[in-house]
C-alpha cells in the first residue's frame, strides 16, 4: 500500500493509484482528512495507513483540509471526480460537508463518514463514538472529584471548548452539562472556545485565569485543549489548584493517556479513532460483492486515569 498526501495534484495522484504493477488496476481508497496538524487526526493517518498496507490490492490517499471547509469541500470534489473505489470523510464542520457527501453518494461511490457527523445521512456508514455518553462520563467523574474535595458537590469549571457547531463540541458539551445541571453549586465560570488547538487553549485560559481567582477544574473537550489549559495555569503558579480533564485518549508518548500517566490530566475518555472499523467495513465493500454495511456503528468509550492508564497505553498505542 502506498499512501500520497495531497496539497495539490489530486487528480494525478488518483490516476497514478489506478493501475499498479503490470497494468493490474489496483483499487484507491480516498480519505479526506480535516486537520492533519491535530494530534488525534494524525494517530487516524497512521493507523489507517498501517491497516491499508495489509491489502496489496489497495492504494491509501490522504488530503488534508488544514481545518478550512472550502479546501476540504473542494478536496472532496476532486476525489468525486476521479472515482475512487471508496470514499472515506473525517468532516471538519458537519454544515459545510453535507451537500458533496451527498454528490459523492450521488455519484455511486461508498462513503464512510468518520467520527464527525454531519447534517443529513449522506453516507453508505457512520462510524462513531458517543460524545453525549462521554461528556457524561466526564461530568460524573468531575462531580465525584468535587464532592470528595468539598464533602459535597460544588465547585467552579472551566470548559475549554472545540470548534464551534462540530458535533463532538455540541456533545460533549450538552452531555457533560446534563451531568452539572443537577447539581446547582457546581458553576460553569467559563467556556472559552480554543478549536482543539493546544497553543488557542493556553492563550485562552491565560485570560481566564487573569478574571477567575479560583477555579476547581478545566474540561477540556479534547486533550490538546486540557494540557495548554494546565500550561497556562503552570506558568501563573496555579496548577495545583485544579484538575484537568481531557477527551481523546490517543497513545504514543505525545498522547493524552501518557499525560495521564505523567499526572498532567487527572483523567482522559477515550474516542476511538473509528480507523480499525472503518478498515474493517471499507474492506468489505472493497472486496465482498454485494455487502452491506450498517448504516451506523457507535463505539464505546473508555475512561482512563492514573489506576489503568499503564494498560490505556499499551492498548491504544499505534505500533
Amino acid at each position: 500500500m502506498t499512501r500520497i498526501s495531497i496539497a495539490a495534484g489530486l487528480a494525478l495522484a488518483l490516476i497514478a493509484t489506478s493501475c499498479g504493477g503490470g497494468g493490474k488496476r489496483q483499487l484507491v481508497v480516498a480519505f479526506s482528512q480535516a486537520n492533519n496538524a491535530e494530534p488525534y487526526r494524525a494517530a487516524q493517518n497512521a493507523l489507517m495507513e498501517k491497516l491499508f498496507a495489509q491489502y496489496p490490492d489497495v492504494r491509501l490517499v490522504i488530503s488534508d483540509a488544514q481545518q478550512d471547509n472550502s479546501r476540504q469541500v473542494a478536496q472532496v470534489e476532486t476525489f468525486i471526480r476521479q472515482k475512487p473505489d471508496l470514499l472515506i470523510v473525517a468532516p471538519n464542520e458537519r454544515a459545510a460537508l453535507t451537500a458533496v457527501m451527498g454528490q459523492a453518494i450521488e455519484a455511486k461511490i461508498p462513503v464512510i463518514c468518520l467520527e464527525r457527523d454531519i447534517l443529513q445521512p449522506n453516507y453508505t456508514s457512520y462510524i462513531h463514538s458517543d460524545n453525549v455518553a462521554i461528556g457524561r462520563l466526564a461530568g460524573k467523574f468531575i462531580v465525584d472529584h468535587l464532592t470528595k474535595k468539598y464533602g459535597k458537590p460544588r465547585g467552579q469549571i472551566v470548559a475549554m471548548r472545540g470548534l464551534l457547531g462540530v458535533e463532538g463540541e455540541i456533545n460533549r458539551d450538552r452531555g457533560a452539562k446534563e451531568i452539572f445541571d443537577q447539581y446547582p453549586e457546581i458553576k460553569i465560570v467559563a467556556d472559552p472556545v480554543a478549536d482543539w488547538i493546544q497553543a488557542k487553549a493556553k492563550d485562552r485560559m491565560t485570560e481566564v485565569l487573569r478574571g477567575q481567582p479560583k477555579i476547581d477544574v478545566v474540561y477540556g473537550h479534547n486533550d490538546p485543549m486540557a494540557i495548554g489549559a494546565y500550561l497556562a495555569a503552570k506558568e501563573l503558579g496555579r496548577d495545583q489548584e485544579m484538575i484537568f480533564v481531557g477527551v481523546d485518549g490517543l497513545g504514543g508518548e505525545a498522547g493524552g493517556i501518557k499525560k495521564v500517566m505523567d499526572g498532567i490530566p487527572a483523567a482522559t475518555f477515550v474516542y476511538p479513532l473509528c480507523v480499525d472499523k472503518a478498515v474493517e467495513v471499507g474492506n468489505r465493500i472493497l472486496h465482498e460483492p454485494g455487502f452491506r454495511p450498517d448504516r451506523d456503528y457507535v463505539l464505546d468509550s473508555i475512561m482512563v486515569t492514573k489506576e489503568n492508564a499503564a494498560q490505556m497505553y499499551e492498548k491504544f498505542t499505534v505500533k
